[in-house]
């Protein structure tokens, strides 16, 4: 990151408010707490991503219902979206570790009783949607509190670091998740209930971690700001919070801290956006393939193409961030348009694996640029709700993006489908391009 005078848009509280930072710091490679936290991190992820396709296959063996393996994720994704707002409160009065402890011990109590429940014959639909709202707010509880933790537990010139880090974890989930739980399921040895168990047992293991960052030396502790509030964060002038309502209580103070941040509120827009259109990019590439009659296994590679992608876009999230946040922003959404465009060309999908590798390239530059503007300038006592605040609103198109991406699936030719999303996005882009502080932003120190 540049060392540039942050815009009055982006200007919040000092870096010092959120207390004094270890000197020296002990380096990222050392910092158990961190390291340990990650690996964590890294097992939960694994698992959410086997039990994403692991669910769907149980659910068509047990209805024959491709729409119903759609409404588990449905309710999945609205539970986690009704658990953000509640979930950051928590993280604010509660301690983080011991939050991400009973949330994640609460999602392998859960999926180990689905295990049984398979292996018994017992399963039924309303038992699976039951197990999705809980999976989802379990999944918001731990998300909103584990990201608040990483950044009480490194240096602040370590924060894009251990982001980029977390970035790797993320992207390599997605790559090893799908075929894991695909071979795992095909085992067969105990009515396919393999790939649930190794979901639990991932869920064990963040448990166990986050256990034993109590013992490892390293980090930085948990600090609290003076009275200030959220609300001042990224805005033109003072802000206090309403009257009657202390700011420790208000589960709201998150997102009007982000809707009060003209940077911020533009960013989020328009990774929301991306994140609508590409919660069903999976599903219009598999049409579009199969109706050039390519193997599943082949699809399978082509898809998985996106998440290397990913993990080779990490390190160039330091060279990306020398551009300006906003102008990197609104750049890669234009590189995004005539990319996501050329899909809908049926050129086999050797062609698709090199575009979506070439989509998820500038991906987590995107991912840690809103994290640090988001984590490095919010008040520790409310980083929690900010958090949340920002998961919920990034996410809250992804139920809109499953339905109408089916929709159009339905009334147009796949390709006809792929540049309307193409379509919606240069909208979102556009509109987004009309905004000057977006141009004028600057990093925050």
């Amino acid at each position: 990151m540049t060392g540039e005078q942050m815009a009055p848009a982006l200007r919040t509280l000092p870096d010092d408010a959120l207390g004094p930072a270890e000197t020296p710091a002990t380096p990222l490679w050392r910092n158990l707490q961190f390291q340990t936290l990650w690996a964590g991190s890294a097992a939960s992820s694994l698992g959410v991503s086997v039990a994403d396709v692991a669910y769907p296959l149980a659910i068509l063996a047990l209805t024959g219902s491709p729409a119903k393996a759609g409404l588990f994720a449905a309710v999945l994704t609205v539970g986690m979206l009704a658990g953000a707002l509640p979930a950051g409160q928590l993280a604010d009065r509660q301690d983080r570790r011991t939050i991400v402890i009973a949330a994640e011990s609460a999602r392998a109590a859960v999926t180990a009783a689905v295990t049984v429940g398979l292996m018994l014959g017992w399963l039924s639909l309303p038992l699976l949607l039951a197990a999705a709202v809980l999976l989802g707010i379990g999944q918001a509880v731990a998300g909103a509190a584990r990201l608040a933790l990483v950044r009480s537990v490194v240096a602040d010139n370590q924060l894009t670091a251990a982001l980029v880090q977390d970035e790797v974890r993320q992207n390599g989930a997605a790559l090893a998740g799908p075929p894991l739980a695909g071979w795992l399921y095909e085992l067969g040895a105990l009515s396919h209930a393999v790939p649930f168990l190794c979901t639990a047992a991932a869920f064990a293991f963040s448990t166990l971690s986050a256990v034993a960052m109590k013992v490892m030396p390293g980090g930085r502790r948990r600090s609290v700001a003076p009275a200030q509030t959220a609300e001042n964060m990224p805005t033109s002038g003072p802000a206090t919070a309403p009257v009657g309502r202390k700011p420790e209580s208000d589960m709201f103070v998150g997102i009007r801290a982000l809707w009060r941040a003209p940077v911020v509120r533009a960013a989020m827009l328009l990774i929301m956006i991306a994140n609508m259109i590409g919660v069903g990019l999976d599903l219009v590439v598999i049409v579009i393939l199969r109706h050039q009659h390519v193997a599943a296994g082949t699809i399978g590679l082509a898809i998985g193409a996106g998440a290397v992608g990913g993990l080779a876009g990490a390190p160039l999230v330091k060279v990306l961030h020398r551009l300006k946040p906003g102008v990197l922003l609104l750049g890669m959404g234009l590189y995004w348009i005539p990319v996501l465009a050329l899909l809908a060309l049926p050129f086999g999908p050797w062609w698709v694996a090199g575009l979506l590798f070439m989509t998820m390239l500038g991906v987590p530059a995107l991912r840690v640029l809103l994290d640090v503007l988001i984590i490095r300038q919010t008040p520790d006592e409310q980083r929690g709700r900010t958090v949340a605040a920002v998961t919920m609103l990034i996410s809250a198109g992804m139920p809109a993006g499953m339905a109408g991406t089916g929709l159009l699936l339905q009334w147009l030719p796949a390709q006809a489908a792929m540049l309307t999303l193409v379509g919606v996005l240069a909208l979102g882009v556009g509109y987004c391009a009309t905004k000057r502080e977006l141009w004028r932003a600057r990093w925050p120190h």
